[in-house]
């Protein structure tokens, strides 16, 4: 029997995009409305992006759930929207948060270490008291309120994008989210957009 000869390893190549890039490439914030999912089409019940977005060649980079507010960034760049979106980049999301109560400065110094969730640790985060959003609009429908139990705004940063993330976090420390507005992600801002609106941007990061 003939001794195999010791096979070489295979020399990893880079690996590229399958995807052609657009010759004219887009990248569109937008404010995305509670209520309305973050897909083109959905069931006749169901708000979808399709009467606020003009353009038919564009698909979100990440998600926003449906009861959550604020900005979503939709292009037709594969490499883009795999920049946004994977995690490996840990491009950091800004994120108000309405919550239940006042957190403390133990609770907040959990959200800034890591919150020990049902699938692991969060990775450190910024998290800090602030004023209410300024010109913020009001959610349709409103949050519930409870008068005995005040309420407190925070502003958290963090470099994940697991489901719920943020409102497990807050649960987590005592605080439920009462209200969810992304306000940023990596170097793009809502900045004055209302909610149905978007604005084109040039496509560089």
């Amino acid at each position: 029997m003939r001794a195999k000869r010791p096979t070489k390893p295979r020399s990893r190549r880079p690996q590229t995009s399958s995807r052609p890039r657009p010759a004219n490439p887009k990248l569109v914030l937008f404010n995305k409305p509670y209520g309305v999912l973050t897909q083109f089409s959905g069931a006749e019940d169901e708000q979808t992006l399709k009467p606020y977005v003009p353009f038919n060649d564009v698909y979100p980079a990440g998600r926003l759930d449906k009861d959550s507010e604020g900005l979503l960034l939709l292009t037709n760049d594969g490499d883009l929207q795999h920049k946004i979106s994977h995690p490996k980049h840990k491009l950091p999301k800004t994120y108000w948060v309405q919550v239940e109560g006042i957190p403390d400065a133990a609770a907040l110094k959990v959200l800034q270490q890591g919150v020990e969730l049902n699938d692991g640790m969060t990775l450190p985060a910024e998290a800090m008291l602030m004023d209410p959003p300024q010109g913020l609009w009001p959610r349709q429908p409103p949050i519930r309120e409870r008068q005995s139990v005040p309420d407190q705004w925070l502003c958290l940063v963090i470099k994940e994008g697991r489901n719920r993330q943020v409102r497990r976090m807050t649960a987590a420390v005592g605080h439920p989210t009462l209200r969810l507005i992304r306000a940023a992600i990596g170097p793009w801002r809502l900045a004055g957009l209302q909610p149905g609106q978007w604005r084109e941007v040039p496509p560089v990061w």
